[in-house]
């Protein structure tokens, strides 16, 4: 995907980036997936394969939450690594110095497998990851913490708290950027309206971008088996936040599927109850501003994106709103 943050890399600088990684000489290098804020490439050197992702150069051009997210992404990796049995790449080499290139990059293992929007499945192995998923991220929830929040931003006492921040950060990068959002300042007033029962929420590891580009599908004697990559928009938050990628179109109490296979595995049921369902209009809501907000920063209107997110935010921000308005009543 064509973006605005991503930096382009000659063979001279990712061998510079080795080099100090003490990983070989460069034999090739490609760009590598679909992803649309770091650039990323796959690296043949005389020592073996490797993924190196590089930070934006520009940190003019991103929004507040991504300021250092690729730290936060290694960090993540360590979580997921060290807490669950997920399978995620191990990262050999990091270096936020700036000394070798003038943004943060990391080298991690070059995993087998292609990108689940890309495989080739048949029905019942489409099933299996669909449940494969919302299992997985409810292992991801079993990872808890006390306090809320973007580890490279600030974290707070309880969700309301950070995910009122989280919104009003949004809201003013879209200000920087010379618009308005109407619709994201009245999220924040429902932030307000319901702040007892964002209080009350517990606090997981919340990966918040579970789209199907994010997971590899690796096939191993006919059996599958799922790896996740780039955490690196995971917060301290609310679990519920994470079921806005499953099953992206149903509303929470319609996701069946995810739901069965995420409650036989979770350390707290989803029973889709009048507050769950109000968490869940917040998650629509939240990432429909996430989405409103980076079009200015990824896109220009000659963009796939710019047009994606458009559509993307109105399917978003009715529900979320349909189901705020109506409340607990």
């Amino acid at each position: 995907m064509i973006s605005r943050t991503k930096p382009e890399l000659t063979k001279a600088q990712v061998q510079d980036m080795f080099d100090s990684a003490c990983l070989g000489k460069v034999v090739s290098f490609d760009k590598l997936g679909d992803g649309e804020y770091n650039a990323v490439y796959d690296v043949v050197t005389d020592m073996g394969n490797y993924v190196l992702k590089v930070s934006p150069l520009d940190k003019t051009g991103i929004l507040t939450y991504e300021q250092d997210m690729m730290r936060g992404e290694v960090f993540w990796y360590a979580q997921i690594r060290t807490h669950t049995n997920v399978k995620v790449p191990y990262v050999y080499y990091k270096d936020f110095s700036h000394t070798v290139f003038s943004s943060d990059y990391f080298i991690m293992e070059r995993m087998d497998g292609e990108q689940l929007n890309n495989a080739n499945l048949t029905d019942d192995e489409k099933l299996w990851c669909k449940e494969e998923i919302a299992r997985i991220i409810a292992k991801f929830h079993k990872v808890q913490n006390n306090k809320f929040g973007y580890i490279q931003n600030q974290l707070y006492d309880n969700w309301y708290l950070a995910l009122r921040s989280m919104t009003l950060n949004l809201i003013h990068d879209t200000e920087r950027a010379g618009k308005k959002t109407k619709r994201g300042e009245r999220l924040l007033k429902y932030i307000d309206e319901y702040k007892d029962i964002l209080e009350a929420v517990p606090c997981s590891m919340v990966n918040l971008d579970m789209w199907y580009g994010n997971i590899l599908c690796v096939r191993n004697k006919n059996k599958l088996e799922l790896i996740v990559i780039d955490p690196e928009r995971t917060v301290w938050g609310d679990a519920i936040f994470d079921f806005v990628n499953l099953e992206f179109e149903k509303m929470l109490n319609k996701k069946t599927t995810s739901l069965n296979a995420y409650n036989e595995v979770a350390k707290i049921k989803v029973n889709c109850t009048k507050e769950e369902m109000i968490r869940f209009a917040f998650a629509l809501g939240y990432l429909a501003l996430i989405q409103e907000a980076e079009k200015y920063y990824r896109y220009t209107p000659r963009h796939f994106g710019w047009w994606r997110n458009v559509a993307s935010c109105k399917f978003l921000y009715s529900n979320a709103f349909r189901i705020l308005k109506h409340g607990t009543n």
